[in-house]
């Protein structure tokens, strides 16, 4: 069976999701943008072998300690983003500066993703949707096995992503939301990138900018 823990980090207070089979202590860690002593602590604490990082998009909490943790655990894979999303990861040393964030170095995934792919985690199997709107090259992570969703900063509980940055698109985070993510069942959980969990079914009828759809 697949686990997880959600550690908030950075000043945005990010959820970083560390994602592990319970049986081999196989583990990935989604979006670690930053606070890695924290990170690590999780993995120490449940005993993990750390052995993907899995990005979801470029924005600097969510990817701006990528580069230092795969070179600390000996060069760990990096899987995603979607290559739509390379500038934002070029510009991370940049955002860091500005938004006065530790230094953060710019990274090659070793495999980008695109919709439809596949993410594997011992003997468990991802999907990868590309959702685009947030930013051109985000994609999200689903567990049909444990009905997750790690959907970074796509959807949250009671709101949506902003479309306000470079390259954001406001009808493409809706189509994203209504064509990629309802699909998954409204019984699905869905980990955002800030903020409380919550289900695709609730956000369908509460939700004020996708209720209804």
């Amino acid at each position: 069976m697949l686990q997880y823990q959600t550690i908030p980090v950075t000043p945005f207070q990010q959820n970083c999701s560390l994602i592990w089979d319970d049986q081999t202590r196989q583990a990935a860690v989604v979006d670690p943008g930053g606070d890695l002593d924290l990170i690590l602590a999780a993995v120490q604490t449940n005993k993990l072998k750390l052995e993907q990082i899995w990005i979801t998009h470029g924005h600097l909490d969510h990817a701006s300690g990528t580069a230092d943790l795969a070179e600390q655990l000996g060069g760990l894979p990096i899987i995603g983003p979607h290559p739509a999303d390379q500038f934002w990861i070029d510009g991370l040393p940049q955002a860091a500066a500005a938004y006065g964030f530790p230094p953060a170095r710019v990274f090659h995934p070793t495999r980008w993703l695109h919709d439809g792919d596949t993410v594997t985690l011992g003997a468990h199997t991802l999907q990868v949707r590309h959702c685009p709107g947030h930013t051109p090259g985000h994609v999200v992570f689903y567990s049909p096995e444990i009905k997750r969703a790690f959907v970074g900063d796509v959807l949250f509980a009671g709101s949506i992503g902003r479309t306000d940055f470079p390259q954001g698109n406001h009808e493409d985070l809706l189509a994203s939301i209504t064509q990629r993510l309802w699909p998954m069942g409204n019984d699905t959980v869905f980990i955002p990138g800030h903020g409380p969990e919550s289900t695709f079914g609730r956000e369908r009828k509460t939700n004020p900018y996708v209720g209804g759809t």
